[in-house]
């Protein structure tokens, strides 16, 4: 399985920052909001990673990220021109996804939560063995704000709807999705929304008309963040504070999780954590490479 992450868009809900800087360059308390979902990747065991870019941040997240292979991983990037919408991405990156199953998830997404990996990876295991398309469900109490996703105790999906006035269920989809090989051809032959947009929500009917359209529930003890507005941004930064100061563990440091799946050994870890000997973060990997693996 590939992952793919879109951070590409304009960021308007975050202007005036974000006129200047790609809103998932900016920190989310201690680090840059890419490596939260980067580390979802990571968590799922996922080392092929496309990320979406605008032309103009190119350069800086080749400066953050390079190839990935500092991190034991392959990243490689891909230029979209201008938004046109969630789906686009699966376009821009056919060739890369190529044949695999798929995770796409949103870069502007923080998801936390003790048993978070379990619960993803039932739903990569249901694409994997089934096919089709796995979304998430997070309760809410505002759904008319969000994509929202309505389904029966099985996990079979009714309805999915975005933004609806009178929305069928409170669950709004989590900006992470399970693909089987067959996502980019369903994203070229979707239409333009009326926003002029290539909706996900449109990959995601698609796949509902075939009946291969499930969904998992993120419940009770589940942190989701949409890290896009101001509020949201500054919600997801303190709630990010609130629990690496609680617990001296940190949410997220890809540097760790590539350290504890065996993809860079104790003497990589301590070389990316020297120039950073000064920063609690450098401290904490130090730390981390102290420990037995």
């Amino acid at each position: 399985m590939k992952a793919v992450i879109l951070a590409g868009g304009s960021g308007t809900r975050l202007y005036p920052t974000t006129l200047v800087v790609n809103k998932h360059l900016l920190p989310i308390y201690n680090k840059p909001m890419i490596y939260y979902p980067l580390s979802i990747a990571m968590l799922l065991g996922i080392s092929e990673v496309g990320i979406v870019v605008n032309p103009q941040d190119l350069a800086a997240f080749k400066s953050l990220l390079s190839d990935g292979s500092w991190l034991g991983m392959k990243i490689q990037f891909f230029e979209q021109d201008k938004p046109r919408g969630l789906a686009d991405g699966l376009i821009v990156c056919k060739d890369f996804v190529d044949d695999s199953n798929l995770l796409y998830i949103l870069g502007d997404n923080i998801l936390f939560g003790h048993d978070l990996v379990k619960v993803l990876k039932e739903g990569a295991e249901r694409v994997l063995k089934q096919g089709g398309a796995c979304v998430f469900g997070y309760y809410v109490n505002d759904p008319t704000r969000f994509g929202v996703v309505e389904f029966d105790e099985s996990g079979n999906v009714l309805s999915v709807e975005e933004k609806p006035s009178k929305p069928r269920s409170n669950y709004a989809i989590v900006g992470l999705y399970f693909f089987d090989k067959a996502a980019c051809e369903i994203a070229r032959s979707v239409k333009p929304s009326e926003r002029g947009e290539l909706e996900i929500t449109s990959v995601l009917e698609e796949y509902l008309k075939m009946n291969k359209l499930f969904a998992k529930v993120i419940g009770r003890g589940f942190a989701w963040f949409d890290a896009g507005t101001h509020d949201s941004f500054l919600e997801a930064g303190e709630f990010v504070a609130r629990i690496e100061q609680r617990t001296g563990l940190m949410i997220g440091c890809v540097e760790e999780i590539a350290f504890r799946n065996g993809w860079i050994d104790k003497n990589s870890l301590i070389n990316l954590a020297k120039p950073l000997s000064k920063t609690s973060y450098g401290q904490y990997l130090m730390r981390i490479a102290g420990e037995k693996p």
